[in-house]
Parts: structure tokens; sequence; C-alpha cells
């Protein structure tokens, strides 16, 4: 989504009373001091990604090596105006599920720092496509933290979803597993893993804010998939300046944090402030039903953790009440998938995960 109607509806939700946490945060993130750090960003094509790029440009840092598979919004990134006369930012096109160039990537710019933002997240779509979940969240995730452990990286820092909590996708699956696999690594390697989990993104790439938007604006009816479904929600500027928080974490204990997002707002709610602020009457609100992975709310925690305060009024630990055992046995079964297998098959064995949570 370009700037310019990115601001617009940051100020249209901001209108609306819904969000009252929705302007940019004001922390001044040119403290953050990583001048002596190469960073890797996954997926910086990305909402997620994009924005940690744009913010870090206003920090001091060593090097920035930028990298995705898609190749157009990598370009456009390469274009944005935050890159202008800046030194020492690296754009490059690579799967991360492809270990060799990794394993290249990491011997030619040896980074210190990664942040790994590169995910399939659209629930439906994953639905329909559960082995590329699997391939991409799950197995790309592995490939980088097995070589951010061989490589002795200092920091890597995962981003999650609130839907890995009580996971019920294919998408929230393919995150929990994640989650669950950096959890389990020996906490006496040099690698600190840090894992930031976080509701919807304002503006996202496919969020259904400007999708709601567009259609309000041509007053076209808008279906939702149930009339009480809610879902939590939190400003980019904001989730990314936390995530460099974060990052600038000094413990030596593997972490799992989630961010303070307000209360989970009902999407009916969200759809008619936009209606009122758009100025327009005459477009209808249909009801159908949840789709396959949807949950009908969303979940902060789940019944095995609890949440702790920090310094920061808007970053939480969540606190595991007991540590299960990663089934690492259950990778394998993983990587057996075949692509002839059903998606309904591929989908149970994902499933099976949660025998072992």
């Amino acid at each position: 989504m370009d700037t310019a109607t990115e601001n617009q509806i940051d100020k249209l939700l901001k209108a609306s009373g819904l969000f009252p946490d929705i302007e940019k945060p004001a922390q001044n993130i040119s403290n953050f001091d990583f001048s002596n750090e190469t960073i890797l960003i996954t997926g910086a094509a990305g909402s997620i990604g994009s924005e940690l790029s744009k913010q870090l440009t206003r920090c001091k840092f060593k090097t920035l090596v930028l990298i995705d598979i898609a190749e157009s919004p990598l370009h456009d990134l390469m274009n944005e105006s935050e890159f202008e006369n800046i030194p020492n930012v690296n754009f490059l096109i690579l799967n991360i599920t492809q270990k060799d160039a990794l394993e290249h990537l990491f011997q030619t710019f040896k980074p210190t720092i990664i942040f790994h933002t590169a995910a399939y997240k659209h629930v439906p779509l994953m639905e329909l496509n559960p082995l590329e979940s699997i391939k991409v969240n799950i197995f790309g995730t592995q490939i980088l933290a097995d070589l951010a452990i061989k490589h002795k990286i200092k920091k890597f820092i995962f981003i999650s979803t609130d839907k890995a909590v009580n996971p019920i996708s294919v998408m929230g699956l393919s995150k929990r597993i994640s989650e669950d696999y950096l959890f389990s690594l020996d906490k006496s390697n040099s690698t600190l893993f840090l894992t930031t989990r976080f509701g919807n993104i304002f503006g996202s790439n496919g969020s259904v804010v400007p999708l709601f938007k567009k259609r309000i604006e041509t007053e076209q009816s808008i279906t939702i998939t149930h009339e009480a479904i809610s879902r939590y929600f939190i400003n980019k500027a904001k989730a990314c300046q936390l995530i460099l928080q974060i990052a600038k974490n000094d413990s030596d204990e593997n972490k799992l944090f989630t961010f303070n997002m307000g209360n989970s707002i009902k999407i009916t709610d969200l759809v008619e402030r936009l209606i009122t602020f758009c100025n327009k009457k005459q477009v209808e609100i249909k009801f159908s039903t949840l789709r396959a992975g949807e949950k009908l709310h969303e979940d902060l925690v789940s019944e095995n953790e609890i949440l702790l305060p920090t310094a920061n009024k808007d970053i939480f630990i969540v606190k595991k009440r007991k540590n299960d055992v990663f089934p690492k046995t259950y990778l394998k079964n993983l990587s057996e998938i075949t692509a002839s297998m059903p998606n309904k098959d591929v989908k149970s064995i994902l499933n099976s995960y949660l025998e072992h949570i």
C-alpha cells in the first residue's frame, strides 16, 4: 500500500474512536544504536520487514542486508526515499528455504542480528496450500535458526502472530511449531532467540482495512464472516519500534513477547465506523460463515501461558507455566509430506502437533 493511502487510513481509524493509540509512536528511535551490527531482515519487502528496514535507516548501523523472494515489492522498497544516500544497504532476491543460498549469504555478509519476518500469513490461502506453509513458515525458520547457531549470530528475532495461540489454522499451527522449535534450542549456544507475537497490522499487505475502505468508497456491499467476529490490531510503526526495542534486550534467556494491543475490536464496529467517516450511506453489510481455519476471536495467551509485565507498558513477556519438550521427530514427519498428499491429510498431520503441547 502506498504511503498516502496508509496515512489516510491512519487518520480515518483515529477519527473512528476505536483506536486511541493509532498515532505513530513518539519515541526517538535514532537512540537505538546498532552501529556494530550487520542486520539481516528476511521478508524485507513485506509489511513488517519494510517498516523495520525504514526505521533502521534512522538508527546507527553497520550494514543492512534486506532479502525477499518477491522481486517487484523489493524493487519498490529499494526505491523508497528512506534509502536515498544511505550507505551499506544490500537488497537481495533470496528464498529462505534454499539452505545453500542462505549459507553463502551468511559467509559473505556475516550478519550479527536477524529479524525473521518472512512468512506466508494469509489464513484462507494457507488452508488451500498447507505444504507451502510448512516449507516456508516452519522449515524456512528451522534452516535460518540452525544457520544462526552455526555462524554464532548474536540475536535472532522471530515475528510470530496471535494466531499461534490455541491454533486451528494451517498458518497459526505453522507459526506455533516455529515458536516452539526456537524455544527448544539449547540456551547454552551463543545465539539469543527472541519471539514477538502480536495481532493484525493496520494497513498491512492484504489487510481487511484497505479492502473495506475501497468497497465502501465504491458503495459495494461488505461481507463479514460472523456478526461477533473480533480481532486485535496494532499500528505498524509502533509494532516495529517495539520489535527494535526488544532487539536491544540484553537478557541471556530466550523469551517470547507480546504487545499491548488494547481491546479486541469487533469487525462490525470497525466497518460501521469506516462507513460513517467515509460519509457513505448505501453500503450493505452481509454475514456469511467462518472460513476454514478462521477463529471467532483471537487469544493473547494459551492456558499454559501467563503474561508478565516489563519496564515498557506496551511489552509483555509470555511465560510458559511448564516447558514441553519439543518433539523433533515430528519435523521428520513433516519433511516426508509430498505434493501429492491431499490437503486434508496434510492438515491432519499439522493438527497432530497439538497432542504434544
